[in-house]
């Protein structure tokens, strides 16, 4: 897959490109427009996904009790840019198809054990609806438990809670325990009573009426004259096809179901509807950038200027600069997009990729299903060669983290382009010209074994090792990472995340392992983790060409030392990189954090800006 053709599967729907400003420079208002019950019917699957792809929505709601679950979460895994709900399930309304719980729960269930059709009660269903039923809050529990458990087993991404029917919220009991679980598995609840007054944002519903095709997108563009600047707003409605399927869909009193959510999903792909929202400067945002973003904070006039005269320089010197983001005490005091670059677009991180891998081997360490002093061969005794030689039966899990594994040249374009597709047996087939921890050679493939290591102790992907650890606590979705023809995660290179992704991730070093009050790694393993074990050169470079490239400790990056796959910077900073521009650099004696995506060549030319404008303008 192309660089290009991951984007477009990453980004989705198309208009998301059409509005770049950052999260804090924009004065139009901010809009979800979130699409319900995927997974109830294959109509409601494919249009959710069409309505995302080539229309307007940001946020899916799935059930995971519903017959088409298992399609509807293998399509959202394939999109991983959608921002995804669990839509919590304690109903089934049709009359034609049912949905049972997933454990034993009596009190939600009707004589046939099929769930309650109704939550209030409904003359047409009498005695058949929750309220009218003694339900049982730890049966909720463990069904809402179950549910969770199910659905972040097969979609990773999940970013949010929700209620079908008014599930999460018709009692304050069941509001309470729902914001007991979103914190426990790192999810937000978005359909409490009270989620509205704690996220900051309101309802917006159709301005009119909404019977037919024509009605609906009328009355959803009257409903965008009505949005004011620099508010929030959630519009809410349920796409499907009008099909044979759907034709069989109802319950007394709603019984055009084909027709009306056939309607829907026209509204969410409707051109005029795209050519309103661009029109009248809206935003469209997801429940995770809602929920779980950064906070903003106003640049100091020090900044503001220094901000000015770097993005100058960058102009001056043709930078193909894509972002930057500056954090400070926690919060964004700066940021500004550019080029290819926008606020809800991942970016190729290339090596900045490694020290999300170094972190999975943190999790594993602190897990004790590894060590950095095991050997990897021992991870690994199929793919090691007949013969093992004394410098390879010395390298051990720390000596790649600090890509001191013995290699004397990287070894990585070779393998990839070697017709053989096990990459780890043709790493450890590799000579290992010098002992393990004593020569520094920049070598991605060392990565990539680091990542297959995880894989092995785990059975999981990096990726998937990182969402419950990493990525849902901090708020990171939209996450594509590339793999190697045996299925492992590139480690060393491939991961696409956005620009505020990049920086919840520095901010998450800067803080020890610490996020929202909450030790998620050791602080032990972070401290280690940004140590300086051993001298460093740039990569490519042996230590005896520095001389004749003019390169010293005064005016090198590269030659600061390197801890666990991260380089220690001039300035007493830390930073993650990637070919081509992409910095995470963490400054501990500023509390603060700079961020930046590019396709710049000279990355000490990109890094000297920097160093020469941002850094003294933070007090």
């Amino acid at each position: 897959m192309t660089k290009h053709s991951v984007i477009k599967v990453i980004t989705g729907y198309v208009f998301s490109c059409l509005v770049t400003a950052g999260w804090g420079q924009t004065e139009g208002p901010n809009l979800i427009i979130r699409a319900d019950d995927m997974g109830s019917f294959r109509a409601a699957n494919i249009a959710c996904i069409e309505g995302y792809k080539n229309g307007i929505e940001t946020s899916i709601e799935v059930m995971a009790v519903t017959p088409w679950f298992p399609e509807a979460a293998k399509l959202l895994r394939e999109n991983p840019g959608v921002d995804v709900g669990l839509h919590l399930t304690i109903t089934s309304e049709w009359d034609n198809i049912k949905w049972r719980p997933l454990t034993h729960c009596p009190s939600l269930i009707d004589s046939n054990g099929y769930f309650f059709p109704m939550m209030n009660a409904n003359p047409n269903y009498p005695g058949l609806a929750i309220m009218e039923n003694k339900w049982n809050l730890a049966e909720i529990e463990q069904e809402f438990r179950a549910q969770i458990e199910l659905a972040l087993k097969n979609i990773p991404q999940i970013s949010h809670l929700s209620g079908h029917m008014l599930s999460t919220g018709f009692d304050p009991k069941v509001a309470e325990l729902v914001h007991r679980l979103a914190d426990e598995y790192n999810l937000s609840a978005v359909d409490r009573v009270n989620a509205m007054k704690e996220y900051n944002f309101s309802y917006a519903g159709y301005e009119g009426s909404n019977k037919t095709a024509a009605d609906k997108e009328a009355s959803f563009i009257k409903m965008l004259d009505k949005l004011e600047p620099n508010q929030n707003y959630m519009f809410i409605d349920h796409p499907a096809l009008d099909n044979e399927e759907m034709k069989t869909v109802g319950h007394i009193g709603y019984e055009n179901v084909a027709e009306d959510r056939q309607g829907v999903t026209d509204l969410f792909t409707s051109p005029r509807v795209k050519e309103a929202i661009q029109k009248r400067n809206i935003r469209l945002i997801s429940y995770n950038d809602l929920t779980k973003s950064l906070p903003r904070a106003e640049a100091t006039p020090q900044l503001t200027k220094a901000i000015d005269k770097y993005l100058q320089a960058v102009e001056k010197e043709k930078q193909d600069l894509h972002s930057i983001m500056v954090l400070q005490h926690g919060q964004v005091i700066a940021e500004h997009w550019r080029s290819e670059g926008a606020w809800n677009k991942p970016h190729i991180m290339n090596s900045v990729s490694k020290t999300f891998t170094a972190t999975a081997i943190g999790f594993a360490v602190s897990e004790g299903l590894l060590k950095v002093t095991d050997k990897v061969i021992s991870f690994f005794p199929d793919e090691s060669p007949a013969t093992i030689s004394p410098n390879l039966e010395k390298l051990e899990i720390r000596h790649l983290l600090t890509m001191s594994g013995g290699h004397d040249t990287d070894p990585t374009g070779k393998i990839r382009s070697s017709k053989n597709n096990n990459w780890v047996k043709d790493f450890l087939n590799t000579p290992f010209e010098h002992e393990p921890g004593t020569f520094f050679c920049y070598n991605s493939m060392g990565t990539y074994v680091l990542s297959a290591i995880v894989q092995k102790v785990t059975g999981q992907k990096v990726i998937d090792y990182l969402y419950p650890r990493l990525f849902r606590p901090l708020g990171i979705t939209g996450i594509h990472w590339d793999e190697s023809p045996q299925g492992i995660n590139c480690g060393g290179w491939g991961l696409y995340i956005r620009t505020e992704d990049m920086a919840k991730m520095g901010q998450f070093i800067l803080q020890k392992g610490q996020w929202k009050g909450k030790q998620l790694l050791p602080e032990s393993w972070i401290n280690e983790a940004t140590t300086s074990h051993i001298a460093s050169v740039p990569a490519g470079v042996h230590p005896e060409e520095l001389k004749g490239k003019g390169l010293t400790v005064k005016n090198s990056d590269w030659l600061q030392g390197y801890g666990y796959q991260m380089w220690r910077c001039r300035h007493d900073a830390i930073r993650a990189d990637g070919a081509n521009g992409q910095y995470i650099i963490i400054l501990p004696e500023k509390d603060a954090v700079i961020v930046t995506t590019a396709h710049i060549g000279d990355m000490q030319a990109e890094i000297n800006l920097i160093w020469k404008y941002i850094l003294p303008a933070l007090p």
